[in-house]
């Protein structure tokens, strides 16, 4: 992840750079493109999910090994004025995690190693409605903040499956629902609006579904299970 972000640190410096920011040159690029009404487009990226437990009792960390996963999907935004806009974002976003228990979990009975991992692939249909607050355009940059709620489906989700963890079947809940928080940065150029942005997404609900044995050395000791993950999107209206 840390390439990820390094990557999106110099793509910004480099449109910085172009967009003439400190030269006394102001050429401006699309300069009526915020005038319309309507506008869409569409976004590619990355990201990161992971997951906050809490435990009803004093137990190690589960640990989750999380991995960089892939955003697509298209973009529809209503202007309300300069500073403010509506958008909607729905796309396809496929991440994967892997859980990995302490031994004490299973203290006392016997295990293999397979049971002290749980991998989680996700594929979801994530349907964000956000608020832009954009600041004031400074020749071809135009910065902004972006916040709002999400719902996603997750089609792997396991949550119908009456398989549990003994059978080595970890199940989360179908429908989420998230808010998030993110920064961005407009990018006027010759063509058409680049606009790279990092968002936060947070989950507003228990995403665990229970093992049907109330003491599963799995999910007995977890009272809540919420998906905190980050967003690199790189739009192009």
């Amino acid at each position: 992840m840390k390439h990820v972000l390094s990557i999106f640190f110099i793509l910004c410096s480099i449109q910085f750079s172009s967009a003439q920011l400190f030269s006394k040159e102001r050429v401006l690029n699309n300069e009526n493109f915020d005038k319309a009404r309507l506008s869409y487009g569409y976004y590619l990226g990355f990201n990161v999910y992971d997951y906050n437990f809490d435990y009803p009792t004093d137990v190690k960390d589960i640990q989750v090994l999380k991995s960089t996963g892939f955003n697509v999907g298209l973009l529809g935004n209503v202007r309300i004025n300069d500073y403010i806009d509506i958008r909607i974002e729905p796309g396809l976003v496929i991440s994967r995690r892997e859980l990995n228990y302490s031994q004490t979990f299973f203290t006392g009975i016997d295990f293999e190693d397979k049971d002290l991992s749980r991998e989680i692939q996700s594929t979801f249909i994530h349907i964000p409605l956000l608020v832009k607050f954009s600041a004031k355009r400074i020749n071809n940059i135009k910065p902004f903040v972006v916040a709002g709620i999400s719902t996603a489906l997750n089609l792997s989700s396991q949550q119908d499956n009456p398989d549990d963890n003994s059978k080595n079947v970890f199940r989360v809940t179908k429908n989420n629902l998230y808010y998030e928080l993110g920064i961005g940065i407009d990018l006027y150029l010759t063509w058409f609006k680049f606009t790279p942005s990092i968002r936060g997404v947070f989950s507003m609900q228990d995403e665990l579904i229970k093992d049907i044995d109330p003491n599963s050395r799995w999910t007995r000791n977890i009272s809540q299970m919420q998906t905190r993950g980050l967003f690199i999107n790189f739009t192009f209206q």
